[in-house]
């Protein structure tokens, strides 16, 4: 097989029918992608054996490496390893480190005594490679087959991933993987995905043949990934930042940052790195700007705080939002969301602060604020200012756009670029 291709399978009943959302396949493909690996495909079966068995019988016909993830766990719904040991044949050992890893985990940790269902979790077909865990109770298993990789994996995510990064990656690095992957990453922000296509037509119709360059918008703003692959990692490695370099030129005037990072991301460094803080105001949003502002460590470096202001008695009671103002434009109101930037800054005593008041739906609506309108006001010390939305998706998405929003937002103040 010329190129190393992967198929990733997820076990469960609970993916078919919608009631837990499928992370795993996204992780694992992530992190083959990045060491070279093409996954041709990803596929959900429940918890059959026929299912499980027609999926893997169809995945080795075209692919070298397959992963799948689900039923090891100590119930009679897990069927994944009793059904692996019919299909690679063998019989179940008593993977001995395992099972002191569990009693450890039981007696020590829970202090709680191990029954039998969590002992037979140690117990592992012996035509199989063992890989240890860590981080739970069932262990990784590697089978192989007329030249291709079978890695069985545990559903639970973070089980999952530690052993993706810490056996099944490097296991692959080690055997079988020749060629690099680098990747290159920028976000953009105030222009649209196509309008962002038109002006770097020219860079990417000349790009080498090597490199491939992948738009990801989302909320508002695009983010603009370079992917080259190369046997020479060096050469690979000096394309990509040539490359990158003249696509940092086209899109400068709407460039946020040159590295894979998030928006939030971006503004807690620009704070962090000039020793300014910020407090937020928020009605539609219900602390969500404060959660994203505060979901990565050293944020308390930064962020001091907020108001949730649901209700209009607490703009009034807590921001100094006048009632007259409540009463003639509402609280999805320019005079509103800077009232409450304003009045939120000060009670903080910090450098800036971020408002938002808007119509999340469903509903809520008038005929002179339709659902998905939104206030947004940012301030500093001398400064205030304020923006108008006009979303038109659900609720959720709705306040994550907003939320986003609104941190750039502050991030053009603190650039001085509004």
């Amino acid at each position: 097989m010329d190129q190393n291709k992967a198929t990733i399978i997820t076990i469960g009943d609970e993916l078919l029918i919608g009631q837990v959302i499928d992370t795993n396949s996204a992780f694992i493909a992530q992190s083959l992608n990045a060491i070279g690996v093409t996954v041709t495909n990803r596929i959900a079966v429940g918890d059959d054996k026929l299912a499980i068995s027609n999926a893997l019988d169809n995945a080795l016909k075209e692919n070298n490496i397959i992963i799948l993830t689900g039923g090891l766990g100590p119930t009679s719904d897990d069927i994944t390893k009793p059904f692996l040991t019919e299909y690679f044949g063998g019989t179940m050992v008593v993977h001995q480190p395992t099972l002191d890893h569990i009693t450890y985990i039981f007696e020590q940790i829970h202090k709680r005594p191990m029954i039998d269902r969590n002992r037979k979790q140690a117990e592992v077909p012996d035509s199989c490679e063992v890989l240890f865990n860590e981080t739970g109770t069932a262990p990784g298993m590697l089978f192989k087959k007329n030249g291709a990789f079978i890695f069985s994996l545990p559903g639970v995510p973070h089980e999952m991933k530690w052993l993706t990064e810490n056996k099944v990656i490097p296991y692959l690095q080690s055997q079988i993987i020749s060629s690099h992957v680098g990747h290159r990453t920028l976000l953009t922000a105030g222009i649209g995905e196509s309008f962002l296509a038109e002006i770097i037509l020219d860079f990417e119709n000349n790009l080498p043949a090597t490199l491939k360059l992948a738009y990801l918008p989302n909320f508002g703003m695009v983010r603009l990934r370079l992917t080259g692959q190369d046997n020479d990692s060096k050469q690979l490695n000096i394309t990509l930042d040539q490359q990158f370099e003249l696509l940092k030129i086209a899109v400068a005037e709407y460039l946020v940052t040159d590295l894979d990072e998030t928006m939030e991301v971006v503004v807690g460094k620009l704070l962090k790195s000039s020793g300014k803080t910020v407090a937020t105001a928020e009605s539609c949003t219900g602390g969500f700007i404060g959660h994203l502002l505060s979901k990565h460590a050293g944020s308390s470096q930064f962020y001091t705080g907020g108001i949730i202001s649901y209700d209009n008695r607490i703009k009034t009671e807590f921001l100094d939002v006048p009632s007259n103002i409540l009463q003639t434009v509402g609280a999805v109101s320019k005079e509103a969301v800077e009232q409450m930037a304003k009045a939120v800054r000060e009670k903080m005593n910090t450098d800036y602060a971020v408002s938002v008041s808007g119509i999340m739906g469903p509903t809520g609506k008038t005929d002179e604020k339709p659902l998905g309108m939104v206030w947004i006001g940012v301030a500093d010390k001398e400064r205030v200012f304020s923006k108008v939305l006009y979303l038109r998706f659900d609720r959720q998405r709705n306040i994550e756009i907003t939320a986003t929003q609104a941190i750039n937002l502050l991030r053009l103040l603190i650039i001085n670029k509004i």
